[in-house]
């Protein structure tokens, strides 16, 4: 890795550079091992909107799917399979970082079926299934973080697996995903499982809480409420990261560490800048602290890696600031909790609609390698 550009800086001051996009062409291409040499990406994530986008284009999965047709595969059984297969192919490519750091970054994350978020048991259940056929230690599950996804963290974290808790927006959902987290570590003690092995990482979302608190605050239009436009997604986050702080320094929290565990890191998600009025990297220069992911598009990335102003510390002195624009925010009559509540409701909705775009590009797919050999 190199040492004196924008993105090592980030990677010094304790951010971990994750890549929000996969797909076969980039894992073939060596594309995404340029990245881990040149780019100090670290890990990747992926969701059903990146493998819909991936599959829609490109020639990559030509042979697999002819495979599948064949094989008289159907259409949930075919993603299952080109998925985890990306996965598992691009798991290998990181296996020397997540040596390198035992275990914390190297990472590629794949997610549970979007129609499960309200299902703790289902979602469980396809955790299993997911860890075991992608079988790499460096894989994570995604589970959104819903109510009923709480009891789902909980139960596969016991079972030893690595989680990535996704679609968090609130503070409050933040310390419970926290708490479900060490809840399935106890567990896990408990069943004699080596803590050190599972890990976990809390998405919390950034843009989409700036694009839907500035909607809103436009809508008011007062010089009051526009001067408080793109403020929110920052200030959210940096209290999620004081959370962090406080959960990870508990009694609790230190006597699992004590006996191996590791701490559950945040993640910024959703950092590509929405508004073209924004710097492009201001999620990216806003949210530097230790001990935390940043998952960016490629576009986000290449900003960042040309002209990011990368300070030492961006979050830990921030916390009085950030709690003055949630509190101006409430002044103004923005609800914190219809914006967070309305943004995991769309949040759950976007993916669906992905995985079913998915699912489409897949069956098209299948239907024309089978009447490509019918004939």
């Amino acid at each position: 890795m190199t040492t004196t550009t924008p993105l090592a800086q980030l990677s010094a001051a304790g951010v971990s550079i994750w890549l929000d996009d996969l797909s076969r062409e980039r894992i073939n291409s060596g594309g995404l091992q340029d990245l881990i040499k040149n780019s100090n990406v670290v890990g990747v994530t992926t969701n059903p909107t990146i493998f819909a986008g991936a599959l829609a284009k490109g020639e990559a999965y030509t042979d697999q799917v002819a495979t599948l047709a064949a094989a008289g595969t159907n259409v949930t059984e075919a993603v299952f399979a080109i998925t985890t297969d990306d996965v598992a192919a691009a798991c290998d490519i990181f296996r020397p970082v997540y040596d390198a750091t035992q275990g914390q970054d190297g990472r590629v994350s794949i997610e549970v079926e979007p129609s499960l978020a309200r299902d703790a048991a289902g979602t469980v259940a396809e955790a299993q299934q997911l860890w075991k056929k992608v079988n790499r230690p460096n894989a994570m599950i995604k589970i959104p973080a819903t109510v009923e996804g709480l009891e789902a963290i909980t139960a596969t974290i016991a079972l030893g697996i690595s989680v990535n808790v996704t679609l968090i927006f609130s503070l409050e959902r933040h310390r419970q995903v926290i708490n479900a987290y060490l809840a399935g570590l106890e567990q896990a003690k408990a069943a004699g499982i080596d803590l050190s092995t599972i890990h976990s990482v809390a998405s919390f979302f950034v843009s989409r809480v700036d694009s839907e608190i500035n909607t809103r605050l436009e809508a008011i239009g007062t010089p009051e409420a526009l001067a408080l436009k793109s403020k929110a997604g920052v200030a959210n986050a940096q209290l999620a990261y004081q959370v962090y702080e406080q959960a990870f320094s508990s009694e609790r929290a230190l006597g699992l560490i004590k006996a191996g565990a590791t701490k559950q890191r945040p993640l910024w998600a959703s950092t590509g800048v929405k508004d073209a009025s924004l710097p492009d990297t201001l999620y990216v220069t806003e949210l530097v602290a230790p001990e935390v992911v940043n998952t960016m598009p490629e576009k986000t990335m290449k900003a960042a890696a040309d002209h990011g102003v990368i300070p030492a510390d961006s979050v830990t002195g921030s916390y009085a600031a950030a709690n003055a624009v949630l509190d101006a925010l409430g002044a103004q009559g923005v609800s914190y909790d219809d914006v967070t509540r309305l943004l995991e409701e769309e949040g759950l909705s976007k993916f669906e609609v992905s995985w079913n775009e998915l699912l489409d590009t897949v069956q098209t797919a299948l239907t024309a390698a089978s009447t490509t050999a019918a004939v």
